[in-house]
């Protein structure tokens, strides 16, 4: 990033264990764990996006609507967390680490109104995704630059995706440059297709 970022380094390494059966209680119900592999999935194929043409709107039910540029975007606190990625259809990846601004950190900037409910995610493809406002503020929740110190790749959603670890990964939106605050939970594109509207992995909130 242009702007150089003084990122706070956050330790969850709670258990990074080799073998499968050593896992404990970090893998949901119905998944299998990988290793060497981070298995790809886009909406309409990739986005070559750069940071010249990438910017970030937040507006909706909020007290003041926000748009950053990439510059602008890094000079906000940044974070690195090690966090887990459970794919809804049955792999997990555990103890991988991330960099990014988290999501209370982007809803002071814009203020949610007290009605605000929901954020639909937006991105650059035309993929949408809700998320519970609650769910946004949790720890971890992150529009993310770096994955595991390197900045993402095209496939993974560069310059900024968002990952939400304690939701399956159809809610770890690509190429986002949206944030909508909303009165209501209203489906996004998967939603709207049968998936469930959290997605809790631990409940095997798969499908509607």
């Amino acid at each position: 990033m242009r702007a150089r970022r003084w990122c706070l380094s956050v330790l969850i390494l709670a258990s990074l264990a080799c073998g499968q059966d050593d896992y404990g209680d970090r893998v949901p119900p119905g998944q299998r764990v990988l290793e060497d592999e981070f298995p790809v999935f886009s909406f309409r194929g990739n986005r070559n996006l750069t940071t010249d043409d990438w910017e970030l709107r937040i507006w909706g039910a909020v007290e003041r609507d926000t748009t950053l540029g990439w510059e602008e975007f890094g000079l906000l606190p940044c974070t690195t967390r090690v966090e887990d990625f459970h794919c809804v259809t049955g792999w997990s990846r555990l103890g991988d680490s991330w960099t990014g601004v988290e999501g209370s950190v982007l809803m002071e900037l814009a203020r949610p109104d007290s009605a605000a409910v929901s954020v639909m995610v937006h991105c650059a493809d035309g993929y949408t995704t809700n998320v519970l406002l609650e769910d946004f503020l949790e720890p971890g929740v992150m529009l993310v630059t770096e994955f595991n110190g390197r900045p993402l790749t095209a496939e993974h959603g560069y310059p900024v995706r968002l990952i939400v670890p304690h939701l399956y990964a159809w809610k770890a939106a690509k190429w986002v440059t949206g944030l909508e605050l909303r009165e209501s939970d209203d489906p996004g594109y998967w939603e709207s297709h049968g998936y469930h509207m959290r997605g809790d992995p631990w409940r095997e909130q798969r499908y509607n």
